[in-house]
């Protein structure tokens, strides 16, 4: 590297052509002509968004032109969480408003993976294969409030089968071929789904992956499926005679070949889809977000944060079961083409995305801050390998990127770049802190909170901190929180996954800094759900797989990084006595984790130790331990009087000073 950099340094900023040209500039001189509202700088129109929140998600409803067939009562009904209600009485359709107007043989979709070449499709045949798609659902039964579920790849076809679904009415819920069975039968089993769309199979890293028995045992633990539609992507002609009710892709849809576009007119808050996140005990949370919310939501971050405008082509590497999946169809909203690639980022080798932006035009790359640091490391010179000449800006999520990342992006793909990290979560389906086009990049810090997100840091007594590290809280509704979530009738673990620790605030789970200057710093996860290469699970669902294998009695996982970002997860195993941890049983455990979870969360090492760190309740000490590792002293730690099994620490005191970190 050229130089050194500190956190804090400035690398970049918009020239005031490059502000005065953007969408946020727009929507700010909208706001002065139409609302009698001017704003010197983003900070002050931040504080107007989130101090007149009614005012602010009403001014995005006439600004973005949304239409309802029925008007609104009021923005806001009760502002509080959790039990806001936004827009009540409005009814809309979100594939309606993404097909508003007609751009014929415009762009709309480049794609490329492991098994296909480039592919273009434009809005016109979009539109075509989506309207095919949805009378084929209407023609198998599926109505309004149905669910239609996923075992999809990042490919055209899972944007083509949620768009049809969303224009009935249905919701959607979608995983990635790479989850096992148990994965992803304890997520779609929850919200009994009417059908199911599958691949055979996918390509990764060069190597095939054959899905058909996943299927299988997917289509036979879930009893509600009535239609599973069947889509050969690893091989032309699969065979699927063992999948029960199933119908191929084509033979699906060919008799709807010309059908006309319907819109089912939904409420503001019906269910668009369900994701899911998970924490240390039980199965996923099944969250549920309404067609509104997250119309509003990304209509917001991918026009004014994201600035994606017309003539953009907007990335973002990501697998159908990550939220970035959402928000990436979310750019068709703003009329952007969007890019999809399906594969390993990494091969054949790390050049490979850059030289798919030049194949793309890119203009918004979107990835993680592990495959930035990744390339960092291997010396990969992307301005070198590709033609970026297109490129605007590059996004960076899932883990908080390091200065010296932010400095590699400028020395090394490109130093007229508008640089964005960005931090959101699951829960909104959205990014909390993030980017804006009118302010400048300085190493290590994300630019700003998002509009309409009161985002703040809490210290445990719930007082507001500035320069200091806190929880990271949200203190004012957005309509793109969850709905409700699936079979929690009374509310119960929805309040207990974001309000039980602050009422009537909502607690992410992150620690976070925030600026005086109104910048921000992630420093991870404050609770111990894991995110690796962008997939994000619970510890739960690794412990169920760990502890099928024959002879291990108990377990911990711990997902570790540095302020480098270099990543370490140990997984800690309990076996019975007549077990010893040797090279088969290691193989057993990664298999069985690898197959029921997916490979990116296999374990970096696996561990003996005599017994997990109990609370007298019983539950595992996931984040003291965390903590531990991480160099905190024990007594700040944990209070040992509330731990059923004290001496169970020493262990982890010890290997605290010989992490390989």
């Amino acid at each position: 590297m050229a130089q050194k950099v500190t956190e804090g340094t400035l690398l970049w900023e918009p020239s005031e052509e490059y502000k005065n040209t953007s969408n946020l500039v727009k929507y700010m001189k909208w706001l002065e002509r139409n609302r009698n509202l001017k704003f010197e700088d983003y900070e002050k129109l931040w504080d107007w968004s989130v101090s007149d929140i009614e005012g602010f998600w009403e001014s995005l409803w006439g600004f973005f032109d949304v239409k309802s067939n029925a008007p609104y009562l009021q923005v806001l009904s009760q502002r509080k969480m959790p039990g806001a209600k936004w827009f009540e009485g409005s009814t809309i359709n979100y594939t309606e408003y993404l097909f508003r107007k007609k751009r014929g043989d415009v762009p709309a979709i480049l794609s490329k993976s492991e098994t296909r070449s480039l592919q273009t499709i434009t809005w016109k045949s979009l539109e075509e294969q989506v309207a095919a798609f949805a009378s084929a659902l209407r023609a198998a039964g599926v109505t309004k409030g149905d669910r239609v579920v996923a075992y999809l790849p990042n490919i055209p076809e899972a944007v083509i089968a949620f768009l049809a679904s969303a224009s009935i009415g249905a919701i959607w819920s979608s995983c990635s071929p790479d989850f096992g069975s148990a994965t992803v039968i304890d997520r779609f089993k929850q919200i009994q789904p009417k059908v199911l769309i599958a691949v055979d199979g996918y390509r990764y890293g060069g190597k095939d992956f054959d899905r058909l028995a996943t299927v299988s045992d997917i289509v036979a633990a879930i009893p509600s499926l009535e239609r599973s539609i069947m889509l050969p992507y690893l091989q032309l002609t699969p065979d699927v005679n063992k999948i029960k009710d199933y119908v191929l892709w084509d033979d699906f849809i060919k008799d709807h070949q010309g059908a006309a576009l319907q819109f089912e007119q939904v409420s503001f808050d019906h269910p668009l889809w369900v994701l899911y996140s998970s924490g240390t005990t039980g199965l996923p949370k099944p969250i549920v977000q309404g067609q509104g919310g997250i119309l509003l939501e990304h209509l917001k971050q991918c026009s004014l944060h994201i600035n994606l405008k017309d003539d953009d082509r907007f990335f973002w590497f990501t697998t159908t079961g990550w939220m970035m999946w959402n928000l990436l169809v979310g750019g068709l909203l703003t009329g952007s083409a969007i890019l999809l690639y399906d594969g390993n980022p990494g091969y054949p080798n790390l050049s490979s995305l850059w030289k798919f932006a030049e194949e793309t035009g890119m203009t918004v790359f979107g990835t993680s801050a592990s495959f930035l640091l990744s390339c960092m490391n291997n010396k990969i010179i992307p301005k070198k390998e590709a033609n970026l000449e297109k490129l605007k800006s590059v996004g960076s999520t899932g883990s908080p990127l390091p200065p010296e990342g932010f400095l590699w992006v400028y020395e090394n793909v490109k130093e007229d770049l508008w640089l964005a990290s960005v931090s959101g979560g699951t829960d909104l389906c959205s990014a909390f802190v993030g980017g804006s086009p009118l302010l400048p990049v300085h190493a290590g810090e994300i630019q700003c909170r998002s509009l309409g997100a009161k985002v703040e840091s809490f210290d445990e007594a719930g007082k507001a901190l500035i320069n200091e590290v806190g929880e990271l809280v949200v203190t004012e509704p957005m309509p793109s929180m969850p709905v409700f979530f699936w079979n929690d009738e009374k509310g119960e673990r929805y309040y207990n996954s974001y309000f039980d620790v602050y009422p009537g605030v909502w607690r992410h789970g992150d620690w976070i800094k925030i600026t005086e200057t109104g910048s921000c710093q992630i420093y991870g996860r404050s609770d111990s759900t894991i995110n690796r290469g962008g997939i994000r699970i619970g510890t739960s669902e690794i412990y169920r797989a760990v502890e099928r294998v024959v002879g291990v009695a108990d377990s911990l996982v711990i997902d570790l990084s540095n302020e480098k970002g270099k990543a370490y997860m140990p997984l800690f195993v309990v076996l019975d006595e007549s077990k010893t941890l040797n090279d088969s049983l290691r193989s057993k455990i990664k298999d069985n984790i690898r197959t029921s979870c997916s490979p990116r969360h296999v374990p970096d090492d696996i561990l003996h130790i005599r017994e997990v760190p109990r609370t007298l309740n019983g539950k595992k000490l996931e984040v003291p331990i965390k903590k531990i590792l991480m160099g905190h002293p024990l007594e700040n730690a944990i209070n040992k009087g509330s731990i059923s099994n004290p001496n169970s620490l020493d262990f982890f005191v010890e290997f605290s000073k010989h992490l390989p970190l």
